[in-house]
């Protein structure tokens, strides 16, 4: 007779375990690492009873199921964080709901989201501003999301310039085939490259089920773990 397969409440607790694991292994102060939890395909009623379980940062990347759910669920004091890539013109529609986006990559995506933050596209939200990630792309590959390096500066001047925009830090994705240690630490040190621009901007969100572990070795302060926790993704409609 094979063994049940664990309860999401049990897939919480061993995540949460190890990430304390990992921070104390990399000697950082407790609770300096927040865990998203990534619902993407899954229904409003996992959501829930997530937060049921203590969750309350939630994370997405697509906009209309986002929409739907956080809508649904508005009664909950939860966390949105929009970490997919974001269309300029769906812009309004993901202010609507997240407190933080992870996937700013083009100075066409700053300039939609300053215009919507001008006209008011936040004024239901508890403040009037968002809390934002520049992403980093890591590979060659000039058509995956993201910026290169060397165009980091440029696009963090741009963000720094819009007051409603808070600037956090960096996102990225550990590429297929490349240690994810060492991929982590390029982020760690191309955030050298931000922060006289944006002093503040200290955050890195990295790391997901498979390498959440390298991630907070190397600095991670937002993980982005998906099936780790919640089990595999249903099917998309």
């Amino acid at each position: 007779m094979s063994a049940a397969e664990p309860s999401l409440a049990e897939r919480l607790a061993t995540v949460q375990s190890s990430v304390d694991d990992a921070v104390r292994e990399a000697g950082r102060p407790s609770g300096e690492v927040t865990t998203i939890v990534v619902t993407k395909f899954h229904p409003a009623s996992l959501v829930r009873a997530l937060f049921d379980l203590g969750v309350r940062h939630v994370g997405e990347n697509r906009q209309q199921e986002a929409s739907e759910k956080s809508a649904e669920l508005s009664h909950l004091a939860l966390d949105w964080h929009f970490i997919g890539q974001l269309q300029s013109k769906k812009t309004r529609s993901v202010l609507a709901f997240a407190s933080t986006i992870h996937s700013l990559d083009r100075l066409s995506l700053v300039s939609a989201l300053g215009a919507a933050l001008d006209n008011g596209a936040r004024a239901s939200a508890s403040r009037p501003g968002i809390d934002a990630f520049i992403q980093l792309n890591l590979t060659d590959d000039a058509g995956r999301g993201g910026v290169r390096p060397q165009e980091l500066s440029a696009l963090a001047e741009a963000v720094v310039a819009v007051p409603a925009i808070t600037l956090r830090g960096l996102m990225a994705v550990a590429p297929v085939g490349e240690d994810p240690r060492r991929a982590f630490a390029r982020v760690r040190e191309a955030r050298d490259l931000l922060l006289p621009i944006a002093p503040g901007a200290t955050d890195l969100s990295m790391g997901m089920s498979g390498d959440f572990r390298e991630a907070v070795l190397e600095g991670a302060t937002h993980l982005r773990i998906g099936t780790a926790i919640t089990g595999n993704r249903p099917t998309p409609g």
